[in-house]
């Protein structure tokens, strides 16, 4: 005796309520990323050599010896303690107050004397680059 089924099992399988979890993840994701904020320096890196300064540039020097040195626009460069770098560029911003400040180090300069200089500049919220060298060409 062979017993029949009432109902018969479709092989299709609905995605509906798969796309319904998938939109409510993406939002999910959406909202959350939102109130995370990250706890670093803002830096404007530099793009390229060919690239102009079309606004006023202040410079900050640090040699091998840890020695300070900052210039304003085209101004010679002039030796500098940390102590007096934070007046300078206060009153560099107040003659030009759209100015950025470049950052030159040499590469065996400590990372706690970049981030010395990194701070003087988001707690004043200046505009800082990083200034490297131009990579160089592979033969």
């Amino acid at each position: 005796m062979a017993l029949k089924r009432r109902t018969k099992i479709t092989p299709v399988f609905s995605m509906a309520s798969m796309t319904d979890v998938i939109f409510l993840l993406l939002i999910f994701f959406m909202i959350t990323s939102t109130l995370v904020t990250p706890n670093a320096i803002n830096v404007l890196l530099p793009q390229g050599k060919q690239q102009t300064n079309a606004r006023p540039l202040s410079r900050v020097i640090i040699d091998k010896e840890l020695n300070y040195y900052v210039a304003f626009g085209s101004d010679k460069e002039q030796a500098i303690s940390i102590n007096d770098l934070t007046p300078f560029l206060q009153e560099c911003a107040r003659r030009e107050p759209e100015m950025y400040v470049a950052l030159y180090a040499d590469e065996t300069v400590p990372y706690r004397e970049i981030v010395k200089i990194l701070n003087i500049a988001n707690d004043n919220r200046f505009k800082m680059v990083l200034a490297t060298r131009p990579p160089e060409k592979v033969r």
